[in-house]
């Protein structure tokens, strides 16, 4: 490169700047500026992560994916509980059960 004095100097090219990767798709993560590992320490945290969970490490599809996952499996459990509890216990008529008469407030005094 040409410096303004006239001379002929060196100018040395760094390292490209790279995006992270999702941890599970491998695709670019978005909202995060590129930069190198050693750049990293002195920039700010809103410049290396997302606000929510998982943020800089996976993106917002598997991000999605693995919380409908979480909920389907668990609502799975609970269903499976359900399940068993109804088999176990089989399904009859209620049976009815005759009234009893109630006692009146004169045959209900006070005993200790």
């Amino acid at each position: 490169v040409r410096t303004p004095g006239g001379r002929l100097v060196y100018l040395y090219v760094k390292k490209r700047r790279t995006l992270p990767k999702c941890g599970q798709c491998k695709k670019e993560l978005s909202g995060i500026k590129p930069s190198r590992p050693c750049e990293r320490p002195r920039m700010s945290r809103r410049l290396k992560t997302v606000t929510r969970t998982f943020g800089g490490v996976l993106c917002h599809r598997c991000l999605r994916e693995r919380i409908i996952r979480a909920f389907l499996i668990d609502e799975q459990k609970v269903v499976k509980v359900l399940r068993a509890q109804q088999q176990a216990k089989p399904v009859s008529k209620p049976v009815k059960v005759p009234k009893t008469t109630k006692p009146t407030k004169a045959g209900a005094g006070k005993s200790k």
